[in-house]
């Protein structure tokens, strides 16, 4: 019995008319990287275990896609190895790549690699997919895209206002509603502080950031599980409730970590980004958002993630300031910042809100009917001219009947068809055939193509 094909869990296949969408979005987002003065470069799919382990603390490592060696990968490990069935130990033994989680850490092997070819401050963006071993369901899968774009070699926060800017273009251009929501790590490091928890800071931004998903009784269940007395929890829960507008939230903020020199730092940077981005005509919704944490470690500074506000779905963008992510690479010092536009979500996004432009979905406009081998010949030269005018058409390959060749036109939603029969090639003419109203009418190649344009 033939087995029936199928593809791994969170992992999808795309239609033409899907692929034909998914360009319009890596399209959209690269035409405001590029304005925005970003390069582009790419990085291979794998990259070598060493490089990935420990950027993404215990969760992240526990998702990445780890590929085992080619060959006899049992021949280093003992008996006594292969009997203790630990499967993380095993792996380390006989995987040395993995598939990459996400781009900025490749990104970040790249720069210390490439130093000598680099200018900087270097912008770059990367539209790439990425895998993660994580539990499939609505809006989250294995296999995605990211779309990313960062700036390294520079401190500036003006870089941290660009990008705010770059994500409010990006989804005006598409249509999509989104609150933009900001934090800084500096400010939930002052916050670990003053609850008397300093060295507690990854538990307590990794439990919070889940407050949307699980809720503020499970975030305080997970602290507590995680060791931080009921005192500091007590501490902890004003701060994550506080509301207000974003300058009412930073004033409170000033008063609460006024004794932390860390916590202080980052409403500063805060307040630099909120107050500058005011004046530059945002659309989106701009936040100051405590709850947010970003679970990853390495971000260090300001914080930004994009929730759409029209469709219930997971952040459809985010990102951040890691100030020494090259240093783990051997170059100290290197400050970078950036965002990821989750592609795979405003897929989705687009999708239920039906925000596609007529022509994303487009593919072929004008479709020229083979009647045999004359009709063929005398069509053929229309066909390259209207090519080289920059329309999208194509003949039929074979002299079928013309009920199969509109059916053709029809299922690819063609909406021209062009005609050549005997009295047509008599007089150098065409029948051009509007499939949306039915019209036909007798042109000149040159009226056609006009036609078509038009």
């Amino acid at each position: 019995m033939v087995t029936k094909p199928c593809i791994p869990k969170g992992t999808r296949d795309f239609s033409p008319v899907e692929m034909a969408k998914r360009n319009y979005i890596f399209d959209t987002i690269r035409e405001v990287f590029r304005l925005y003065g970003f390069q582009q470069i790419e990085t291979p799919a794998m990259e070598s275990l060493s490089t990935l382990m420990g950027k993404y603390g215990d969760e992240g490592d526990k998702l990445l896609f780890k590929i085992q060696n080619s060959g006899d990968y049992f021949s280093g490990l003992t008996d006594e190895e292969l009997l203790s069935r630990n499967a993380a130990k095993l792996a380390c033994k006989f995987c040395e790549k993995g598939l990459r989680y996400d781009l900025t850490v490749p990104f970040a092997r790249y720069v210390v690699m490439h130093r000598d070819e680099i200018t900087f401050p270097f912008k770059r963006f990367q539209i790439q997919p990425v895998w993660r071993a994580d539990r499939p369901q609505k809006g989250r899968y294995r296999e995605f895209y990211q779309c990313d774009a960062d700036v390294v070699g520079s401190d500036s926060l003006l870089n941290e206002v660009e990008l705010v800017q770059m994500l409010d273009t990006v989804f005006r251009k598409f249509g999509i509603r989104v609150a933009i929501k900001i934090n800084n790590r500096k400010i939930l490091s002052g916050i670990a502080e003053i609850i008397g928890e300093a060295e507690k800071i990854v538990d307590i931004t990794v439990a919070i950031d889940k407050l949307d998903k699980i809720g503020l009784e499970n975030v305080n269940a997970e602290l507590a599980s995680k060791g931080i007395p009921q005192e500091a929890i007590d501490k902890l829960q004003p701060i994550i409730r506080l509301s207000g507008t974003n300058q009412e939230k930073l004033d409170t903020l000033k008063q609460t970590l006024a004794s932390s020199e860390t916590g202080m730092k980052g409403i500063e940077e805060s307040e630099f980004i909120l107050n500058t981005i005011a004046g530059l005509g945002i659309h989106s919704e701009v936040e100051l958002d405590l709850t947010l944490a970003r679970g990853l470690n390495y971000y260090t500074g300001a914080i930004f993630e994009v929730k759409a506000l029209d469709v219930q779905i997971g952040s459809i963008s985010g990102g951040g300031r890691y100030d020494n992510l090259t240093g783990v690479f051997g170059l100290p010092g290197v400050s970078g910042v950036g965002i990821s536009f989750g592609a795979d979500r405003i897929y989705d996004v687009l999708n239920q809100l039906d925000l596609y432009p007529k022509e994303a979905s487009a593919s072929t406009q004008l479709l020229f009917v083979n009647f045999g081998a004359a009709e063929s010949a005398y069509v053929l030269p229309v066909l390259a001219k209207a090519r080289q005018a920059g329309i999208r058409a194509e003949i039929f390959p074979d002299a079928s009947k013309m009920k199969k060749q509109m059916s053709y036109a029809n299922a690819k939603a063609i909406p021209f068809v062009a005609i050549a029969g005997e009295n047509e090639m008599q007089e150098g003419k065409l029948t051009l055939k509007n499939m949306a109203t039915g019209e036909q009418t007798l042109v000149t190649p040159d009226e056609l193509i006009e036609a078509v344009k038009r």
